[in-house]
């Protein structure tokens, strides 16, 4: 089966089951889970990392990419877990955070104590003569990217937490042991990788400012040398394998760039995540503010990036939420008067585009944000640090507060909501990050009597029965209508055109004769009549087959 194939779900691990009672889930508690992700007919598991680590980043600050982080579990039940999956026909794919380590990693450690060769691991630069930093880069988690290196007058180059120090993939010693790295995994019976940040390893040697008071992603961001590292770890480690997913994680990139990540012929990646249709909330392009989203300019990203991928014969990872991400249903939908329309409409949107969909662990029973009062309650680095930014800007702690919980990274990562019993049945213990909302919303109640969760098996059992959805052509449908998205897919005679409402009011869509006598093959509002002027309701969509 190709990736185009394949339906892809994603475990925060930490946030998944707790299987022993300590308020963090485990890998044992995802074995316990195993028949309930089968039961979704994915095809392949994306497990955020459960490397040793410090935590100061949730698991991407890695200490030791070869062994398992003690509260997580063991490499037995690792090696469990993907032979269990297995059974169920389901892969299993890992992160791969390869810009950078933990200070706690044995490379930095080795560093610090006067090692050359480890030195030569890491970005390392004398201040400037007027003992500022060697750049004026700033971190990606706010404040200078370069940290004091020990003792020594040198400064280390972290574009993320301070505690995350950047690898040097100039020096080859460092690329070979990242290969290696990758190698291991695939031997264990790894299938799956996901590329964490990986556009950014292609920093220059020489590192130069960017224009005062710019933040100029362009100087670390999409270089040339990007491709020509990733054909080489290709080369050297995945491209050995003939059944394989890879993909990569792209800030800030481009549908040029994109392409030449996942054209076949240039033998890099199967594809992208990139993350512009999850910026049409950002107030001038800042994450930090709180504004509605600007639909016009979501659907035309959506569909530019369709059309570009196609034309390049590229391929986009499909997605609304992720570890990193606020849940879309709070951000495009309506979780309060319209909670299973909008949800299943949000899905709608993905499951049939082209690309490979991956569903985050929540999203197809309808979670929510959590309704947190203070930010005591969160736990996100980057949260925390936005905050106190926010008020040193003047802002309001009302203010600060209100826009911090619209875009937290937490927001996402509260626990999988089981049951309605205490703690959302994720724990018997006293969770991590506290749940909310779990009364009404959780598995049990889906399972019972819900309306998203079977819907999203639907649209997963959808893409294994119609060619049209997995290997078919994008092209627009109607793309000017204020309130709809639509497309259609074509492939061997077959159209589907795919229609959703992005608003709680209703709306009339015009509808082409050749699709008035076709097949409804999912909607999610029950008996839709096909007629010239489509009678679309709050948050519909649907899918006619021709």
């Amino acid at each position: 089966m190709s990736f185009r194939d394949k339906v892809i779900y994603q475990v925060y691990p930490k946030s998944f089951y707790d299987s022993d009672g300590d308020g963090i889930g485990d890998i044992r508690g995802v074995i316990e889970k195993i028949p309930y992700i089968a039961s979704l007919g994915v095809d392949m598991v994306w497990f955020n990392p459960f490397y040793v680590s410090p935590q100061n980043d949730n698991g991407y600050d890695v200490a030791d990419y070869y062994r398992v982080n003690p509260d997580m579990g063991t490499m037995a039940d690792v090696e469990e877990l993907i032979a269990r999956l297995k059974e169920h026909g389901i892969e299993v794919m890992l992160d791969m955070v390869l810009n950078h380590v933990s200070t706690d990693h044995e490379w930095f450690q080795r560093a610090l104590a006067g090692e050359k060769e480890y030195q030569d691991f890491f970005y390392l630069r004398e201040g400037k003569a007027d003992g500022s930093y060697p750049t004026n880069w700033e971190s990606k988690f706010g404040g200078p990217a370069w940290e004091n290196f020990g003792d020594t007058d040198l400064f280390y180059l972290h574009l993320y937490d301070r505690t995350q120090a950047d690898l040097n993939w100039h020096n080859p010693r460092v690329r070979q042991e990242l290969y290696k790295v990758v190698n291991f995994w695939l031997d264990k019976g790894v299938r799956g990788l996901r590329f964490d940040v990986l556009n950014v390893i292609g920093k220059a040697e020489f590192l130069e400012d960017a224009a005062p008071g710019v933040v100029d992603k362009s100087l670390y961001t999409d270089t040339p040398r990007v491709h020509t590292w990733i054909q080489e770890m290709h080369r050297e480690t995945f491209g050995r394998c003939d059944y394989k997913v890879t993909v990569g994680e792209m800030s800030s990139t481009t549908i040029e760039n994109s392409i030449g990540y996942t054209n076949p012929e240039n033998n890099e990646l199967d594809m992208v995540f990139s993350f512009h249709h999850l910026k049409v909330d950002y107030l001038d392009g800042q994450k930090w503010t709180k504004t509605d989203f600007d639909f016009p300019l979501l659907k035309h990203l959506l569909n530019d990036w369709a059309m570009g991928m196609q034309a390049g014969k590229g391929w986009n990872a499909l997605f609304w939420n992720n570890h990193d991400q606020p849940r879309a249903i709070n951000r495009f939908g309506d979780p309060v008067n319209f909670h299973a329309e909008s949800a299943t409409m949000l899905a709608t949107v993905m499951h049939l585009q082209r690309g490979t969909p991956y569903i985050y662990q929540g999203e197809e029973i309808g979670m929510v944000d959590p309704s947190y009062e203070n930010m005591s309650d969160y736990v996100d680095v980057e949260a925390l640090n936005a905050y106190k930014e926010l008020l040193a800007e003047g802002v309001n702690e009302a203010n600060a507060f209100e826009i911090v919980a619209s875009k937290a990274r937490d927001n996402s990562r509260t626990p999988m909501q089981w049951s309605n019993a205490a703690n959302a049945g994720f724990t018997s213990g006293d969770p991590w990050l506290r749940p909310t909302d779990f009364e009404q919303i959780n598995v049990a109640a889906e399972e019972k009597n819900g309306k998203i969760l079977p819907y999203y098996k639907q649209l997963i059992a959808l893409r294994k029965a119609h060619p049209v959805i997995a290997r078919g052509s994008y092209a627009p449908y109607e793309l000017d209508h204020e309130s709809v998205y639509a497309y259609v897919r074509e492939h061997d005679g077959a159209r589907l055109l795919v229609i959703n409402n992005f608003y709680g009011e209703p709306t009339e869509f015009p509808l082409d004769e050749e699709f008035l006598h076709g097949r409804v093959v999912i909607s999610n509002y029950p008996d839709p009549v096909l007629e010239e002027n489509l009678q679309l309701q709050p948050y519909q969509s649907l899918a006619i087959l021709i």
